[in-house]
């Protein structure tokens, strides 16, 4: 396994250094929309704690991480009136792990509707930051 490399994009996010749509913040963790959405809602809750993926993350990142997953699964359910969840995590590149920062992708599902396809076309930052908005309502009505 390779050592983590700070120069990954959510470590630029977490400095400040790249835009982001935040929805949820703690002391442990971010969550943010994804870009590449595969479907509406699509977020990626990402732990401050410098770490590669699930082998080298410390244990208090990782529970802050799965309690965060946990809150932002029941935002996105209810602010899109979801039927369910998705909930996906990527270890190393055979694991299919793209960005080599530990971060779960939560997307609301509907009954019968495939995720869209990761093609790499990014989402228009104004459906992004709606979407946003209708999470971080949902959140404060947890």
């Amino acid at each position: 396994m390779s050592a983590y490399d700070p120069s990954n994009v959510f470590a630029k996010i977490l400095r400040g250094e790249l835009p982001s749509h935040t929805v949820y913040e703690d002391a442990d963790t971010i969550a943010i929309m994804d870009i590449m959405p595969r479907a509406d809602g699509h977020v990626l809750v990402v732990p401050k704690t410098a770490c590669r993926n699930v082998f080298d993350a410390p244990p208090e990142a990782l529970k802050s991480v799965a309690l965060s997953v946990q809150t932002l699964a029941r935002a996105v359910k209810s602010a899109f009136n979801a039927d369910g969840v998705t909930i996906q995590q990527f270890n190393e590149a055979a694991g299919g792990q793209v960005v080599f920062h530990l971060h779960v992708h939560v997307m609301p599902r509907f009954d019968g509707v495939a995720l869209r396809p990761h093609t790499g076309a990014m989402e228009k930052p104004d459906v992004l930051a709606a979407h946003a908005e209708k999470i971080r309502a949902a959140l404060k009505n947890l």
